[in-house]
């Protein structure tokens, strides 16, 4: 009995040992795998996203208006798999560590996380596009400090293509000419050779 009362007093001083969680705040792994979210800044409405969710939780669709697109992600459908935040070349996607998604059923519809973005029009030929991202822009360029990213970002893929071709062109070589023997024993054409 002494040693079943000398644990009982020793857990009573401890305190408990179980998580306290939903009564107060539980420990939470920094890289678990929670909500989804997209970044409209660094979206470029590719569709690698979509194509890669295995549950079909993401959906992209152009505006009516033909003036941008607008992606969805249904959080109540998300397996929680994280391949969006990994395909994704523009790094739009990520995932917080927030673990808390239960819900009633009346609001699964609630739980959905919605983005509209616009086209803008090139600088140049005036054309709707998505402008690259600043850091991605940077990027590309890095090797060239001569170029201005923000007036590139405002470029559309054709005209961004021709500024490059343009950029970089280079002068071809001229052809050697072929020297002409300069006595007057050179054979001469036919054509002017004198007859008999």
């Amino acid at each position: 009995m002494a040693g079943f009362l000398k644990v009982l007093f020793r857990n009573l001083m401890q305190g408990p040992s179980t998580d306290p969680f939903p009564l107060g705040e539980t420990f939470t792994p920094q890289r678990l795998r929670g909500k989804v979210h997209v970044n409209p800044n660094l979206c470029m409405g590719c569709g690698v996203c979509r194509n890669s969710c295995t549950a079909g939780a993401i959906d992209i669709r152009q505006l009516e208006d033909g003036t941008g697109f607008k992606i969805t992600i249904w959080q109540n459908a998300c397996c929680l798999c994280a391949s969006c935040r990994h395909y994704c070349p523009m790094g739009a996607i990520s995932i917080d560590n927030d673990w808390h998604s239960a819900h009633p059923a009346e609001e699964k519809y609630d739980k959905v996380e919605q983005q509209i973005i616009r086209y803008e029009p090139c600088s140049h030929c005036g054309a709707l596009m998505r402008p690259l991202p600043l850091e991605r822009i940077k990027a590309l360029y890095a090797n060239d400090e001569s170029l201005d990213p923000k007036l590139l970002r405002t470029l559309c893929p054709k005209c961004r293509q021709i500024e490059d071709a343009k950029r970089n062109s280079c002068k071809l070589p001229e052809a050697p000419r072929k020297a002409v023997p300069a006595n007057d024993d050179a054979v001469t054409p036919a054509s002017a050779a004198p007859t008999a």
